[in-house]
């Protein structure tokens, strides 16, 4: 097993509880599912949202789907502008035996325009 980080991203069409609480949702179980993870193998989740983004804590979504074992800490994005909106990105650490070639980083919806390369 090696310490691994994951990244992700999903994009959001309204800034409301329930749309947040369901990508988050979404965001973490395609990540967690395609890197064959489990809450245990977790050991901590950086989320971030742009700055338009303000219904709710990321985290909360996390807690709510069984990962509140797991230190998880949200973060305001960079105001950068021209900056794709209503953006919630994450930054998982794990352990995991894959190797780092093998990883799966995982951009939704509209997130995937933030990296072509590696969208799924």
């Amino acid at each position: 097993m090696s310490l691994r980080a994951i990244r992700g991203a999903i994009q959001i069409d309204v800034d409301s509880q329930q749309e947040m609480r369901s990508a988050v949702i979404e965001l973490m179980t395609t990540l967690m599912s395609k890197n064959d993870l489990t809450a245990e193998d977790l050991v901590s989740v950086i989320f971030t949202c742009t700055p338009d983004l303000v219904s709710d804590f990321p985290a909360a979504s996390a807690r709510e789907m069984g990962l509140g074992a797991v230190p998880l800490l949200c973060a305001v994005e960079m105001n950068v502008p021209g900056s794709l909106p209503r953006t919630i990105r994450t930054l998982v650490h794990c352990q995991s035996q894959l190797a780092r070639e093998q990883i799966s980083h995982v951009y939704l919806r509209g997130a995937v325009a933030l990296r072509r390369d590696i969208a799924q």
